[in-house]
């Protein structure tokens, strides 16, 4: 990647920035120096529509003197913050730093706010009206944008609803996911398979486990084919939270129900991330967030 990176547009930026302050410099001293002749009645001889004459009034000497203190800020500013280019400025401001300070600052003034609930246990905070509120804002503001507002996700994406978890559903395996993060990777696994009529057949087996429609004679044949599968899924099909590997036979499709959704998982293989939020959130906003996703599915034990 190096052999693709110079220094020659932070020299660009720097340059383009020192040559308008100092075009602007030098264009306010040439019309500064600049004589208009005038006529004795103060006027420069033009005239326009007839009768709309140009006075030779000067601008307030204030305006120019504005001007220059504009320019004098403007150098000092390049000088004591990042602006020209790669240079780091004499203060070594940085929107890293200043971010980090803002959210050092929040975390100091919420800790009072979380101190009640560090002692209590997950299904204690899930039904704790005040901690539940705070974890819907945790929830919206860290979590909705790929499980929805209402946590049933879409495809691709979990619904935290329904008690169908990849990792398992304990508090335990939730602050783990919420914390760290998850990479669920299913292989291309056409090959081990065997031809694409195995492919097909395969999925009509693995439609065949939670009783979805499907041709009973392809998911037959399929079915000694699916023994490539059964590494991860196991041989019933239930799946294995260690892996993350999902249960096949409840009729939940994370990536899509029918031959054809099954097929491309099969051909193309399937890759997940889940972010770890660790670098986000505090450990007190990750254990809050975690009874609100756990008491999502688990509504009458968190009552």
């Amino acid at each position: 990647m190096s052999d693709f990176t110079s220094n020659f547009w932070s020299l660009y930026v720097a340059g383009i920035t020192i040559a308008g302050v100092v075009g602007c410099g030098l264009l306010l001293w040439l019309t500064s120096r600049k004589k208009i002749e005038s006529a004795a009645d103060n006027t420069t001889g033009h005239v326009w529509d007839e009768d709309l004459t140009e006075m030779n009034n000067p601008m307030p000497r204030w305006w120019m003197w504005l001007f220059v203190l504009t320019l004098v800020f403007g150098a000092g500013y390049l000088i004591a913050y990042p602006g020209l280019g790669t240079y780091k400025g004499q203060l070594g401001w940085t929107q890293l730093d200043e971010y980090r300070a803002e959210v050092s600052k929040a975390q100091t003034e919420l800790e009072p706010i979380y101190a009640r609930f560090t002692s209590m246990k997950t299904e204690e905070l899930a039904g704790d009206p005040a901690a539940m509120a705070i974890g819907d804002r945790l929830f919206m503001n860290n979590c909705a944008q790929c499980h929805g507002s209402d946590a049933r996700g879409s495809k691709g994406f979990p619904n935290l609803t329904d008690g169908d978890w990849l990792h398992g559903g304990t508090t335990d395996n939730i602050h783990q996911t919420i914390k760290d993060g998850r990479v669920g990777v299913m292989p291309p696994m056409a090959a081990a398979v065997g031809s694409s009529e195995d492919v097909r057949n395969v999925a009509h087996y693995v439609l065949s486990l939670s009783g979805s429609p499907h041709d009973s004679l392809k998911a037959s044949l399929g079915k000694s084919k699916f023994t490539a599968c059964a590494a991860c899924h196991g041989m019933d099909g239930k799946g294995n939270p260690a892996l993350g590997a999902p249960n096949l036979t409840d009729d939940i499709w994370l990536h899509g129900w029918g031959e054809a959704a099954i097929v491309n998982i099969i051909n193309n293989g399937k890759t997940n991330e889940m972010p770890a939020q660790k670098d986000k959130l505090t450990d007190a906003q990750i254990n809050v967030l975690t009874a609100y996703v756990w008491g999502l599915s688990n509504k009458a034990a968190a009552r």
